[in-house]
């Protein structure tokens, strides 16, 4: 029986109060002092965050309940944080009145990683101002900064945009080449070439083959579907007020379009799942997706100029990452491969798994050139690498000067300045493992066993014991290389207060902390987080 979830009758209303999107922006940006955009005030209707009134097509919000909106969720939200997390909570360094787009502006989004930081963090204390909390400026331009956990290569690129050299070092392969992808100057012209050469022969393979077309004909089935019983934002809304049970009535759903989905299956002759799944990269993906990717890999081998190579690499990974068999709730943490439309909380209607990685490369890759192209306008002439190696032993000059032999020099003769750095927090991440994809198509070495403080070590004793003897290695190994009045900034979430350990071990001593919030975070624990930026020096 089909569900109404809302009159079809016009409802008459006092409009005293009412506010249309453009008055609602301006009113909550002088409510909240921030920059609160028309999209910011749409996306609150589209989840159902707020409710939508509103005759003949005109959309208005009731000012009272935008009002209660920000009031519960910015007005009380530093002071309950403050209340769990202690007085000395510093929330400047929240970053919270950054947009999305800017916390992930330009190369930074190039692809996902976790555990990265935002670059206003790493801008705060390498540029050059002051303010009540940073008293002092630690760096200048034309100083040279070393992150040996160099991960995604954040460090590197703010390091760019203020004029500053950076040396990053990454026991992953795979790291080091998304880092460097970021700072790497390029052939745009030949980018552009390869990535049309690409989509052109992918489309001509598809061409050959029934996905798009089967593909088509459920995107468009579904989309009737969702409209009829999902509409938005009317169904969002009643299940945040309760007035729906999303569980059951979710199932019920999915249980009815899954019989017409098994019926469009048979008729296409589809077959969805492959041969073995020895790899995850045949666990995770349809055959029909690991056909392209494999039919793009074999392409981008004929790139002849490596810089674009490596970028188009970048862009396929990122694709593929995108296309995993897996619900959008479990992108983070996968469970188990998803091979039909399912119930999805987070989008509040009938998903279904990818079919083609077409929509994917073509977006992510006009993504990518209007990426590059914005940082180029920012970039400075200065020295960048991201060294693949391990920071406990790695000698640094020796490796620079096998690929920029300059770069080396200007290190021996200026030293290191400084470090800014987030090491891995203790038993929290595998970090080969977020790219297992990537290391099965492109064949990257795995050096799981080198990895500090990993997941499937733990966080018992034994493993906290081995995280301060592997941070304290690294330390000792980049001291070697640092100028006599260098600065070391080391971010972490020290819950088991082992950073006073390690600063000891080090031979230096902990000069300050800077305590911040952490908000935004993208995974499903959203609870009360903070972490502590560290400033060492030598004792």
């Amino acid at each position: 029986m089909k569900l109404y979830l809302f009159d079809k009758t016009e409802e008459k209303m006092n409009e005293k109060g009412m506010l249309n999107i453009t008055e609602a922006s301006k009113w909550a940006s002088r409510f909240t002092g921030k920059n609160v955009t028309t999209s910011n005030i749409s996306y609150l209707i589209q989840y159902g965050i707020i409710r939508k009134y509103g005759i003949n097509g005109n959309v208005l919000i009731s000012k009272e309940e935008l009002k209660n909106y920000y009031n519960s969720f910015h007005g009380e939200k530093e002071i309950s944080w403050k209340k769990q997390l202690g007085e000395d909570l510093n929330w400047t360094l929240s970053f919270d009145q950054f947009k999305e787009a800017e916390t992930t502006k330009h190369v930074h989004r190039l692809h996902p990683y976790k555990g990265k930081f935002i670059p206003q963090l790493v801008e705060y204390f390498l540029d050059e101002h002051t303010d009540n909390f940073k008293t002092e400026v630690y760096f200048n331009k034309g100083d040279i900064i070393l992150d040996p956990f160099c991960g995604s290569g954040t460090t590197l690129v703010q390091c760019n945009e203020l004029g500053m050299h950076a040396i990053g070092i990454d026991i992953s392969e795979f790291n080091s080449l998304i880092a460097n992808s970021k700072i790497t100057k390029y052939d745009m012209i030949d980018v552009y070439k390869e990535i049309n050469r690409i989509t052109y022969a992918l489309k001509s393979f598809l061409a050959n083959s029934q996905t798009l077309e089967f593909d088509e004909k459920i995107t468009k089935e579904l989309y009737k579907f969702n409209i009829e019983f999902f509409p938005t934002p009317e169904y969002k809304y009643k299940v945040r007020n309760r007035e729906i049970d999303e569980e059951q009535y979710g199932k019920e759903k999915e249980k009815e379009f899954l019989s017409f989905y098994e019926k469009l299956v048979k008729s296409y002759n589809i077959k969805l799942t492959q041969n073995k799944s020895e790899k995850f990269i045949d666990k995770w993906y349809l055959k029909p997706i690991r056909e392209e990717i494999e039919f793009v890999f074999e392409e981008i081998k004929k790139i002849e100029n490596k810089n674009s190579k490596n970028i188009i690499s970048i862009i396929l990974s990122r694709t593929m990452r995108s296309c995993r068999a897996t619900t959008h709730t479990d992108l983070a943490t996968l469970i188990e491969p998803v091979t039909t439309p399912y119930y999805c909380p987070k989008h509040g209607k009938i998903c279904k798994p990818q079919l083609s990685i077409l929509k994917w490369w073509t977006t992510y890759s006009n993504d990518t050139l209007k990426r590059l192209i914005h940082f180029d306008k920012l970039r400075t002439k200065t020295y960048q690498t991201c060294l693949t190696g391990d920071g406990r032993t790695i000698n640094i000059v020796r490796n620079l000067e096998k690929i920029n032999p300059e770069f080396a020099e200007l290190v021996k003769k200026k030293k290191i300045k400084g470090i800014f750095s987030s090491p891995p927090y203790v038993g929290l991440i595998d970090y080969h493992e977020q790219h297992a994809y990537a290391y099965d198509l492109f064949g990257f070495e795995r050096r799981d066993e080198l990895e500090i403080g990993p997941l499937y070590k733990g966080q018992g004793k034994e493993a906290r014991e081995s995280y301060i003897e592997g941070i304290v290695a690294v330390l000792l190994n980049c001291k070697k290389y640092l100028a006599n009045d260098s600065h070391v900034f080391l971010v972490a979430n020290d819950k088991y207060n082992l950073y006073p350990i390690i600063a000891e071990k080090s031979g230096m001593k902990i000069v300050n902390q800077f305590k911040r919030p952490v908000l935004n975070r993208t995974e499903k624990d959203k609870g009360v987080y903070s972490e502590i930026i560290f400033h060492l020096r030598e004792k």
